[in-house]
């Protein structure tokens, strides 16, 4: 899709794809996405949180989108409660978490060769003392590599890093499977060669 939608460059870096509560009971559906609250962000978000898909007027449709399914849930909290917290926070988690600075640290970066999941795991797990949640495109037809696909870290009510681990006795098939465009990201298998590639093919 990516000349329909104008993305002949997208980004060497990991981008934003949103900041989601878990349980989310008060949402203010009514609460509607104005992109002037947000206009001192725009060159952050534009870089960090950028729209591969639509090629939208601004290219607001993303941060539409994850504002009124998420940001409208997340606003019960004092610190999110305004679409610029709530956005502003996100951009801030990003930069704390440095996620591309980190796995360049590590020596993990795009490469024609595999990985072991569970050495990206172990590296992630050593260096933020949390596990994040790791999600895959799994192998295509006759290949033998899952490729990675999005990094997924956790935070309490403070916003401070904790383990990305479902609650005992609940398995929510609405979190493990996510949908990117067409293709379904899943949890990674932790035994299957991991492709990290520079761009998806």
């Amino acid at each position: 899709q990516m000349n329909a939608n104008d993305c002949h460059d997208p980004p060497k870096y990991w981008t934003i794809h949103g900041l989601w509560p878990d349980r989310a009971e008060d949402c203010n559906r009514t609460w509607h996405f104005n992109v002037t609250e947000i206009k001192d962000l725009m060159s952050d978000m534009r870089h960090y949180w950028p729209d591969v898909l639509h090629s939208s007027l601004n290219r607001t449709q993303f941060w539409k989108h994850e504002w009124d399914k998420h940001g409208t849930c997340a606003a019960t909290l004092e610190v999110l409660n305004s679409q610029k917290k709530y956005f502003g926070k996100a951009l801030e988690l990003y930069q704390h978490v440095d996620l591309n600075g980190y796995l360049l640290k590590a020596g993990i970066k795009p490469s024609s060769l595999y990985y072991k999941m569970t050495a990206i795991k172990e590296a992630l797990t050593n260096f933020y003392g949390v596990t994040p949640k790791i999600q895959c495109l799994p192998p295509e037809e006759g290949e033998k590599a899952q490729t990675l696909g999005q990094i997924e870290f956790c935070f309490t009510k403070d916003l401070q890093l904790i383990n990305c681990t479902a609650p005992k006795g609940e398995s929510n098939p609405v979190q493990a499977h996510l949908k990117l465009g067409t293709e379904e990201l899943s949890v990674c298998d932790d035994t299957l060669p991991t492709y990290y590639p520079s761009e998806v093919q």
